[in-house]
């Protein structure tokens, strides 16, 4: 088979598309070793819709045990979300990982919104270590 960016990556909802408001968010936990495919490295993938106000902050979490959660150290990033308002909405951003915990998820900080603004975000999982990713 030839290789391909469908058999080395696969996109996981961490946050759902919705209004934010003011607040925190967690996302949904990705699991890097899901399948037992061993996934090397991340991409974290914010889509950015219409924001009438506020500060949104989306920042990267990592855990050993899906419980215990702390933001991603930068020595383990690529690039860098920004604070997302008006001025920079309709967007998409990435945020590479290299790190190596096995559970990530997203977060989403919203401060000073009366409407707020849409986004969402996905992991992609990337180079699995023991076979080509399952998109079963």
């Amino acid at each position: 088979m030839r290789p391909s960016i469908y058999n080395l990556a696969r996109a996981k909802p961490t946050l759902a598309i919705a209004l934010r408001t003011n607040g925190t968010v967690n996302g949904t936990t990705v699991d890097l070793h899901e399948n037992k495919d061993a996934a090397r490295s991340a991409v974290l993938i914010v889509h950015a819709g219409t924001v009438t106000d506020g500060t949104h902050t989306v920042s990267l979490q990592e855990s050993d045990d899906d419980s215990t959660w702390a933001a991603a150290p930068a020595a383990s990033l690529q690039g860098s979300v920004p604070a997302i308002t008006s001025a920079n909405d309709e967007t998409v951003y990435e945020l590479g990982y290299v790190g190596s915990k096995r559970y990530l998820r997203a977060v989403v900080v919203t401060a000073s919104a009366t409407t707020g603004g849409t986004l969402g975000a996905v992991i992609q999982r990337a180079f699995p270590r023991r076979r080509p990713i399952s998109h079963a």
